[in-house]
């Protein structure tokens, strides 16, 4: 008896929960939302990863264990040049902004996680499994999206490997959720829209008999709605304004980490958000400092520093003298980082790789190895496809924005090639291998 007496007022027992918010209905709306964000999220994410290239070159390659996942890689293009600064926006600033609905939406359908029993047929018990993988690849995801924009590395491993494989995790059982799903949902809104055609009880907006609202269909019932709901602290509508709400302030303090100017100034939420980092030419954001990457300025200035560029013809070592007697190009184009976090354009110049290429032997742009002074950290080697080599907004910088580079900005010589993520346009560069890269 006293066993049944506790079974009773434990999560496992449907009296348990009686909020008057839950329902059918209620969840059906915030999955229709969640069914297209996160399919956004999903084709922006694969987006990000074959934008750096990882068929190409093992340092370009943090999943190297892909196998079938990576069906999908093609050669990133460079234009639009504002290509990745636009699908890492949207995937970062679209998944900060879903996480309101996401926790509204796991809220209302949490009594199903404790319905006993746990399997009532073999069916029964894969849809649970699937459900289990859905929650669960759900709240791994979005952490760990969070914790990487955030520059927050709490987690065992690798970001890279752990969202990819995650994500076609979680994705999977989504896409398995959502087919069997979806067609209840719709029916529920429809039934939101449409008139009641028969008698019975009538369901409110607080989830309790009321006026005006459609009842769930007899021979299908609402076993998400309390059977003993409490006494309403707030209606449907308005749960549903206070999710909206929440996402609404989640984009304004982030999306204007994609932005300069007053934008930028409301991503609260954002590392890189608040006011420009200095002023002057060199008064955009960065993500590593020289100081973290270990550069020293005896190893960069005018005496000591060359750049070894190797291709078909042997090898040559030039001064940045050197670099600037060759011909001077500029570049207007954006910086953007896998964080979500972007720049406007800046006005880059220097000497375009197509004709450093050439300068040792390559008429036709090949893939080029890229190595940098810095000593620690990932991406401090990167290899470029030859339709980036080629591209004549392709430089190997000396300035930006009329000055020469500052030490965070990659001085003495840094890439920025058109479309490519940030940790592409490698900084502090120290040697180019044109047709080396392996």
């Amino acid at each position: 008896m006293a066993r049944t007496s506790l079974l009773a007022r434990s999560p496992f027992a449907p009296s348990f929960w009686r909020s008057p918010v839950r329902g059918t209905r209620f969840t059906a709306l915030l999955g229709v939302v969640l069914l297209g964000g996160i399919t956004l999220l999903f084709v922006t994410g694969l987006l990000s990863y074959a934008a750096y290239n990882p068929n190409l070159a093992a340092v370009n390659d943090k999943t190297p264990d892909k196998g079938i996942l990576g069906f999908y890689l093609f050669d990133w293009p460079t234009d639009p040049p504002w290509l990745y600064r636009l699908t890492q926006g949207v995937h970062v600033t679209l998944g900060v902004t879903l996480i309101p609905v996401l926790l509204a939406k796991l809220w209302s359908v949490v009594p199903k996680l404790f319905t006993l029993p746990p399997a009532r047929s073999v069916t029964h018990a894969l849809e649970r499994l699937s459900l289990l993988l859905l929650v669960g690849g759900a709240l791994f995801e979005f952490t760990t999206g969070v914790l990487n924009i955030q520059l927050d590395y709490v987690f065992p491993g690798s970001f890279y490997p752990l969202h990819f494989y995650g994500a076609w995790v979680f994705f999977a059982a989504f896409l398995a959720h959502a087919i069997l799903r979806t067609p209840t949902a719709l029916r529920n809104l429809r039934r939101m829209r449409a008139p009641s055609q028969e008698g019975g009880e009538e369901h409110g907006e607080h989830g309790k008999p009321g006026e005006g609202a459609t009842r769930v269909a007899r021979d299908e019932p609402d076993e998400l709605a309390a059977p003993e709901p409490a006494d309403p602290t707030v209606s449907r509508r308005g749960a549903f304004g206070l999710v909206g709400g929440a996402s609404l302030l989640l984009f304004a303090t982030t999306a204007g980490r994609s932005f300069d100017g007053p934008l930028r100034r409301t991503a609260l939420l954002a590392p890189h958000g608040g006011a420009e980092p200095g002023s002057g030419p060199g008064g955009f954001q960065i993500n590593k400092t020289a100081a973290y990457a270990g550069i020293s300025g005896a190893e960069t200035d005018e005496e000591a520093w060359r750049l070894v560029v190797t291709g078909r013809t042997g090898t040559v070592r030039l001064t940045r003298a050197a670099l600037r007697a060759m011909p001077q190009h500029s570049s207007a184009l954006p910086i953007a980082c896998v964080e979500g976090w972007s720049t406007s354009d800046q006005w880059w110049r220097g000497v375009r790789l197509r004709d450093l290429a050439a300068l040792v032997g390559h008429e036709d742009a090949p893939d080029v190895f890229v190595e940098s002074l810095q000593r620690r950290g990932a991406f401090r080697h990167a290899a470029l496809r030859s339709n980036q080599v080629a591209d004549p907004r392709s430089l190997l910088a000396l300035d930006v924005n009329g000055e020469e580079l500052t030490p965070d900005h990659g001085h003495p010589a840094r890439v920025i090639v058109p479309g490519a993520p940030g940790v592409l346009n490698t900084k502090w560069v120290t040697r180019l291998s044109f047709g080396g890269v392996k």
